[in-house]
């Protein structure tokens, strides 16, 4: 009998704890796929964060390091420079990136470390209870902006992704979702670019995932990844931003 779908071997065997229509479990499984494609398994090394990203210690089957919130492109940069022909990856949701990690973000994209880093944009703190954060778009609801968020008050959404696209260090910056088979097909590809990036030794490369938060956005998960389509991906377009490879 011919084996058409398996686990991939850079993944554990465990059920994943993330909520019903969560965007993560899809991506840890597209970045698995990718690291078993170049036969890497044995050379990766992922880093992640607290946060729901937290998770991901449990179902990647490769060396995993933990880093302080926001901390993440450092350790990264670190066990690049130790390891130059490892693959080394972050992979931040956007409380950790595009908030108390902005400053490390930055600096590692302008300095051109030669990571991939895989940011996974919800629109809120998710573990934590739904709080705005960086990226919560104009009149969305969450805990600490009950009544939408307000220019005026809290700014406007950081398009994290576009600031570092500018950075002269940054190779290859796209965004993508993961909301139908057609988006998932092409987010891997997008993501394997990016380890190829990494791989060839091109400089720094970040994949944005908008990924839907149905249970903090009150949402059904259908009902979440149409948000994405319709609304989210208005404000973050989707495709290719920066690409000099």
């Amino acid at each position: 009998m011919e084996v058409k779908f398996k686990r991939p071997e850079s993944m554990t065997d465990l059920h994943m704890l993330y909520c019903s229509g969560c965007g993560h479990g899809i991506v840890h499984r597209l970045i698995a796929e990718v690291i078993d494609e170049f036969n890497m398994r044995e050379k990766t090394v992922g880093v992640i964060p607290v946060g729901c990203a937290a998770f991901a210690y449990e179902y990647f089957n490769f060396d995993v390091s933990e880093a302080p919130h926001g901390r993440t492109p450092c350790v990264a940069t670190g066990i690049k420079r130790v390891f130059p022909d490892y693959f080394v990856f972050s992979y931040q949701g956007d409380g950790d990136l595009a908030a108390i990690g902005t400053g490390e973000i930055i600096h590692t994209a302008n300095r051109g470390e030669n990571i991939t880093v895989i940011f996974i944009n919800n629109g809120n703190y998710g573990m934590t209870g739904g709080q705005m954060a960086p990226t919560t778009l104009i009149s969305q609801k969450t805990t600490t902006t009950q009544l939408g968020r307000n220019a005026k008050l809290h700014g406007y959404p950081l398009k994290i992704t576009e600031m570092l696209a500018v950075s002269p260090g940054s190779a290859y910056i796209v965004r993508t979702c993961v909301t139908s088979p057609k988006r998932i097909i092409e987010t891997k590809r997008y993501i394997k670019k990016a380890f190829e990036v990494q791989k060839e030794k091109k400089g720094f490369s970040l994949v944005e995932v908008l990924s839907s938060c149905p249970v903090n956005w009150k949402l059904s998960p259908v009902d979440a990844n149409k948000r994405i389509e319709e609304i989210v991906s208005k404000e973050y377009p989707l495709g290719i931003i920066k690409d000099i490879t």
